[in-house]
């Protein structure tokens, strides 16, 4: 097994080493010190100070061990049929006019070899599944240990201005996007759009992107943005409290969405859905990404998530195929 690791974080293309101290308040985000965080989509927030921070690339970590998971050794929180009854119980609930539209997710979970982490798995996905927000956070203190491949930006900060990039809309190619994609992408926009609302001066928000086409491994993606100017009263936890979850992975009107997800998904997401990225308080910017592409370790019990969003038009059968989709090419590097 070797000797134990130290704690470390790889975000925004730096690697931090020499671990400060870990928080779970998120009103010491304000206080100064570059921060590497990792936020469950439950709410937990974890939060390390590191001191030294240095460019990193795949090729260092190239060597790293890592024990394939095959295919098969994966179980589902949610089967093809319990998924396919959660597709129609959310569309009941539009029916009634209970909710517009939530995101339904399924957490996959396997077994590994004692004393295993996820330093290998990480630098195989940067090597492999290159992303935008790619990120690996190694607390062992704190049970953390997180390799992230996500797309997409839930909150950058550059002092007083606020940009969110939600995706909604996944196909294998552009043709695939169906009008329910846009559909989706749009209501989201307008529930970004509220949530900056809450923390930005009034009349700074707009959308300035609406449903661009993103090429992304092994399928494309629909993703808007919208930007606003934060107030001057606001920190961290007030930021937070006014804009998570990310809208894009819970649904809308938000609050019944949640209640709906809390109803249908029997596990919770973890890091999975939450957001992973670095925070830096004394030069006032960050880059937080949606925690989707997501493995994390609890003990020896790897997890990854998947899901999607579900509108009235949607189908079961096409549903369940795009949780399929967005997992599988992980998957295969997971499986060597």
């Amino acid at each position: 097994m070797g000797e134990p690791r130290s704690a470390r974080a790889v975000v925004g293309g730096l690697e931090a080493t020499g671990l400060v101290e870990v928080t779970h308040d998120p009103t010491a985000l304000d206080r100064g010190g570059r921060w590497a965080v990792v936020l469950d989509f439950e709410g937990r927030l974890t939060a390390a100070r590191f001191a030294e921070w240095a460019p990193w690339f795949p090729a260092f970590d190239a060597d790293e061990p890592w024990t394939p998971v095959p295919d098969d050794a994966w179980t589902s929180s949610l089967d093809e049929p319990a998924f396919r009854a959660g597709v129609e119980g959310i569309r009941e609930r539009i029916a009634a006019g209970d909710v517009y539209q939530v995101n339904l997710c399924r957490i996959l979970a396997a077994e590994l070899a004692t004393g295993t982490t996820l330093h290998g798995l990480h630098a195989r996905l940067a090597a492999q599944h290159p992303a935008p927000y790619a990120a690996h956070l190694f607390l062992p203190d704190d049970d953390v240990d997180v390799a992230c491949a996500s797309p997409e930006l839930f909150l950058s900060r550059d002092d007083d201005r606020m940009v969110s990039r939600p995706i909604k809309g996944t196909a294998p190619t552009e043709d695939g996007l169906l009008p329910k994609d846009r559909a989706e992408n749009v209501m989201i926009v307008d529930l970004v759009r509220n949530d900056l609302g809450r923390v930005c001066r009034p009349g700074t928000v707009e959308a300035s992107a609406i449903c661009a086409t993103e090429q992304h491994p092994g399928l494309v993606h629909l993703v808007s943005t919208v930007e606003g100017r934060m107030r001057a009263d606001v920190g961290w936890a007030d930021l937070l409290d006014a804009t998570f979850p990310p809208g894009s992975v819970v649904g809308a009107p938000k609050l019944a969405a949640l209640d709906v997800i809390a109803a249908l998904e029997p596990v919770p997401r973890g890091p999975y859905c939450g957001a992973i990225g670095w925070i830096d308080a004394d030069e006032r910017t960050a880059d937080l990404a949606v925690g989707i592409r997501t493995f994390w370790r609890r003990g020896s019990t790897l997890r990854f998530g998947t899901g999607g969003g579900i509108t009235w038009d949607s189908n079961p059968s096409g549903e369940w195929a795009e949780t399929r989709l967005k997992a599988s090419r992980l998957l295969a590097v997971a499986a060597g």
